[in-house]
């Protein structure tokens, strides 16, 4: 069976590839607002798990949407998590199974248990998040015994987080990121296996 599992090119995402791909035929999709933007570094990610890989576009429409929610809260939390539902829900219209890479101890995006039971009874799929039972240190310890991994701060690194256009679009939109996102916050991107 099929899933289509929601694939930022990081470490959080390439794992749970690797463990749903022991079960089912995963397909790696990334989502971007501008349907022009290249993303050969995410490309790269999925060929080095060596399975089918696509790249979708939401449309600008809910880019502006995601900037305007940025800008009225002063934070982006709730932005980031309303766009990760409409990717789920995209793919949940295509695959009876869609999963991402979202762990225990994660708060952006998270989907709430409300929004888990909505899909599977508005698209009679399955959601499933391989990393959720398992913390930050338990997945780098996973990732470093199956992937090689880039680490960056957002914005210096290209992989297809949603947040990496958002915070350019807020820019464009004369706002400084740096009073509306974390500081320092860290984004990984796959550059190799490690074969075992």
């Amino acid at each position: 069976m099929k899933a289509g599992l929601l694939f930022s090119g990081g470490k959080d995402s390439a794992l749970a590839a690797v463990m749903l791909a022991r079960d089912y035929e995963v397909e790696l999709n990334t989502f971007v607002f501008d349907p022009a933007r290249e993303v050969p570094s995410v490309r790269a990610a999925a060929e080095v798990l060596g399975l089918p890989w696509q790249k979708r576009s939401f449309g600008p429409d809910l880019l502006e949407e995601a900037v305007q929610m940025v800008i009225a809260s002063g934070y982006p939390n709730d932005a980031i998590t309303m766009v990760h539902r409409q990717a789920v829900r995209l793919l949940a219209q295509e695959y009876r199974v869609v999963g991402d890479g979202t762990r225990f101890n994660d708060r952006v995006p998270m989907l709430t248990r409300s929004d888990v039971l909505s899909l599977a009874d508005r698209y009679g799929c399955s959601y499933v998040r391989p990393l959720l039972g398992y913390g930050k240190t338990e997945v780098e310890r996973l990732a470093k015994r199956h992937l090689l991994v880039a680490y960056g701060e957002t914005g210096t690194i290209e992989n297809g987080d949603y947040e990496y256009e958002i915070r350019a679009a807020v820019e464009r939109a004369g706002k400084k990121c740096a009073d509306l996102f974390p500081m320092h916050h860290e984004q990984s991107l796959v550059t190799g296996a490690t074969g075992t």
